[in-house]
């Protein structure tokens, strides 16, 4: 007989002892084979021994093909049995008295290496068969009785012949009671209308068709959800004699997607932007309708000026205040919220926010629930909108990310029949973790932005210096959106002779590095300009700084682990310098990778500067050339960086295009140009900083210059203090004329001693008086301390006390020093 081992390994109900299994299951009345690889018989039950007439003992260890009456028939061109998972069919085997029998089996092959013989072999006897008619009631009763689906039949005028006790249970109504009507008579929705159209089509076409539907039975207090096969019904003909309509009940299975698409709409909608409110409004929106009818989030009022939660989020004693930040309802207006939306409101203990932060445990209350009604009886005013409302369900569920409590979310059900359930309150749970961290990440963000706006701005002007040369505007606008803070700056630097220089730079990068870079590259071009490099020097030496930095940021790389906060990229820049003189009305340009200079000429004419290709600050290696450029009084200078021009939508030449149609529009000041380019230029929220600087360029009248070569012998000193004297008195500037004596003497004296021909000095007369005297010369001149008995070195001492500021510059021939003392102190 066949050992236990080769039936198999199938799992037994549990409590089922096998002898009650066998007894139960007849195993007699299978023939049961097991076969190895090679086809030899390793299992012969007493069923085999029926059909076949051999004992077990007699076949085990024979080769199975030795019983075939005829070879084994292999159907399609199949490959050999050896490859089949399984294989059915009629076999011809031989009987031990010698005739044949034609047997139908059932051939399962095991997979290699399973602990169970490699073939099962099984074939049902038909001696004992069941009662008559058993099959057919047990078809009925299977059809009335299943407990997995409702089902239903139609007849082809689509009326109810039989429905089943689930069908019963799912419309409420006996068989009795539903039979001779239709579908969209039993059930009086759109529902059973959909359903009646679809049976129709059945009968029509003969093809199944599938579709969800959702009922609330009558006495029920939710709606289920049914998957609804509807297929013909056809007679030995083929004749389509009615309709079955079979619904599966998937309830568990349409809440549990429509959770996990809430879900994963949360993570599309929630934390959109780094905005503290937008990002509270993104959950309250989320979740109605589709969880409540009203959700509302606040949010702690500690949070509105400290730089971190606190550490304790409920009050030990006093009421817990919080501010609404978002509300959403799905009656317009949500008069359900007793707190407008930015109002703070404060929970005594025992309220069920206070209770909710106190534990951290998101919570499910009634309304009938003890705390809640102890709640509602210190509250009169929210008390009559639970009443006015029908409210009966709410959900409170802390705001809590990285270890700090942010607020509480609530969720409220009133037309929604349905309370809260466990499930709920985990999804709950669930939306609001991931809105807490993208609540706090928008904290975080707008604090650091805060703080570095307010670094940037105190690092640009705050106010444009005065001087002659140009009129002014300017306009500096953060990045909004996700970009933060950049490292955009401009700047009006006034320089020696009535001249100034004109600065736009932008720092690769956002946030608080690239506003402290922008501040240190604004003070080194300060510095530079102070000592009046001209414009292609200025940049070689803010390319080194720049170079420097990025060494010191390496060197800082290496001692800081990867990806922490303090690790930082290459400091990268561009910038454009440029100097005007209103003297001689030209302009100089030297530019490191920056947008070009736009050119307004008094008759409306916009054009780029063309300036020779240069290599952004830092890359080292590459020279700066400067252009000049001849500018008529009142032309206009626009100086801008690329945030103005490039945006996500547009590229560079079509963002250059409309710069020059805005710069062509006649404005009545510069401050209305600004406004008008950036209004032409800019979405609402730029994505990149954006600093803009106009300049409208004035002239000196040449009677306010005064220019002498002086010949390089100490005679000409004394005439030279004579043409200055009188053209002081022509200018009505006596007042100033001893000081201007001293500082002409002194100066000139110095230039024809120790310095080379041609000497020349010029004055200046405008908001300052400025003397200046150029020389052949390139050795500049330096203060020092002179001993008591030197009969020299105390001339610049004396030109540094009676001016309000001196220095020198260099030229391609030589140099000029020059000293500028205020008028109204003359």
């Amino acid at each position: 007989m066949e050992q236990p081992a080769t039936v198999g390994r199938a799992t037994r109900p549990s409590g089922e002892e096998p002898e009650a299994l066998e007894t139960l299951v007849g195993a007699s009345l299978t023939a049961r084979v097991t076969l190895d690889e090679l086809g030899t018989v390793t299992g012969w039950n007493a069923g085999a021994e029926r059909l076949l007439g051999y004992s077990a003992a007699q076949l085990t260890g024979c080769r199975a093909a030795d019983l075939l009456a005829e070879p084994i028939p292999v159907r399609g061109g199949l490959p050999t049995l050896a490859g089949l998972p399984r294989w059915n069919g009629d076999v011809a085997l031989r009987h031990r008295d010698g005739r044949k029998l034609t047997v139908r089996i059932l051939a399962h092959h095991r997979p290699p290496g399973a602990d169970a013989p490699a073939w099962l072999i099984v074939s049902a006897l038909t001696d004992r068969q069941p009662p008559a008619g058993l099959d057919e009631s047990l078809v009925s009763w299977s059809f009335a009785q299943s407990p997995c689906c409702a089902q239903a039949i139609y007849d082809t005028r689509l009326r109810l012949r039989r429905a089943n006790a689930g069908m019963e249970r799912a419309t409420a109504l006996g068989e009795e009671e539903m039979r001779g009507l239709r579908a969209s008579e039993i059930v009086d929705d759109d529902a059973g209308l959909r359903m009646e159209r679809s049976m129709a089509r059945v009968l029509r076409t003969g093809e199944p068709e599938y579709a969800e539907n959702y009922l609330r039975a009558p006495g029920e207090d939710h709606e289920h959800a049914w998957s609804v096969f509807v297929s013909a019904l056809r007679d030995h003909e083929g004749t389509v004699q009615g309709v079955c309509l079979s619904a599966h009940d998937m309830t568990e299975q349409f809440w549990a997607r429509k959770r996990l698409q809430l879900i994963a709409e949360a993570g599309r909608r929630i934390g959109s932007t780094l905005d503290v409110t937008r990002t509270a409004q993104e959950l309250a929106d989320v979740t109605v309708p589709a969880l409540a009818d009203f959700a509302g989030v606040d949010l702690l009022t500690a949070l509105d000026d400290a730089p971190e939660p606190p550490v304790r989020a409920v009050p030990a004693d006093g009421p817990l205040l919080l501010r609404r930040a978002a509300l959403q309802s799905v009656t317009p207006g949500a008069p359900e919220s007793v707190v407008a939306a930015g109002a703070v409101d404060a929970y005594p203990p025992g309220s069920v926010p206070f209770e909710s932060l106190r534990t951290g445990r998101p919570a499910v209350h009634e309304v009938t629930d003890t705390a809640f009604t102890a709640w509602l009886a210190r509250d009169p005013a929210r008390a009559a909108r639970v009443r006015a409302f029908g409210i009966h369900s709410v959900m409170a569920v802390p705001l809590v990310a990285r270890g700090s409590t942010l607020g509480v979310a609530f969720f409220v059900r009133h037309r929604n029949q349905e309370p809260f359930q466990q499930d709920d309150l985990v999804l709950a749970g669930e939306l609001a973790a991931r809105a807490a961290v993208s609540i706090d990440n928008a904290r975080r963000y707008t604090r650091e932005r805060a703080t570095a706006v307010t670094l940037q701005r105190s690092l640009l002007p705050q106010r444009l210096p005065r001087q002659a040369a140009v009129e002014v505007a300017s306009r500096y606008l953060p990045a909004g959106g996700h970009a933060g803070v950049g490292g955009d700056w401009f700047d009006v630097i006034p320089l020696s002779g009535a001249r100034v220089a004109l600065v736009v730079g932008d720092v690769v990068g956002h946030g608080l590095v690239a506003s402290a870079t922008m501040g240190r590259l604004r003070t080194a071009v300060r510095t530079l300009a102070d000592i009046d490099l001209p414009c292609d020097e200025l940049l070689t030496h803010l390319d080194d700084l720049v170079a420097r930095l990025n060494t010191e940021e390496e060197s800082a790389g290496e001692r800081t682990a990867p990806g922490s906060a303090e690790a930082s990229g290459d400091v990268g820049a561009t910038c454009l310098y440029a100097v005007y003189d209103p003297v001689t009305r030209r302009c100089c340009f030297a530019g490191a990778g920056h947008p070009l200079p736009a050119v307004v000429s008094p008759g409306g004419t916009v054009d780029l500067v063309a300036l020779p290709a240069a290599p952004p600050l830092g890359l080292g290696g590459l020279p700066y050339e400067s252009t000049e450029v001849d500018l008529p009084e009142g032309s206009l200078l626009a100086l801008y960086t690329n945030g103005l021009i490039e945006t996500p939508e547009r590229d560079l030449d079509t963002g250059l295009h409309r710069l020059r149609k805005a710069l062509a529009r006649p404005a009545g000041s510069l401050d209305a140009l600004c406004d008008t380019v950036l209004a032409d230029l800019l979405p609402q929220r730029p994505a990149d900083d954006v600093a803009l600087l106009i300049a409208r360029t004035r002239a000196l009248d040449a009677r306010q210059v005064a220019t002498w070569s002086v010949p390089s012998e100490p005679s000409a000193v004394a005439q030279t203090r004579k043409d200055v004297v009188a053209q002081l008195e022509r200018w009505g500037l006596s007042d100033a004329a001893f000081v201007t004596e001293l500082v002409v003497s002194e100066l000139v004296t110095n230039a024809i001693r120790h310095a080379q021909p041609p000497v020349q000095l010029r004055l200046i007369h405008d908001t300052t008086l400025t003397c200046e005297v150029s020389d052949g010369g390139s050795t500049a001149p330096h203060l020092r301390r002179a001993r008591t008995y030197d009969e020299g070195g105390r001339g610049l001492l004396l030109v540094a006390q009676l001016t309000q500021r001196w220095g020198t510059r260099q030229s391609a021939t030589g140099k000029t020093i020059w000293a500028e003392q205020p008028l109204s102190l003359a």
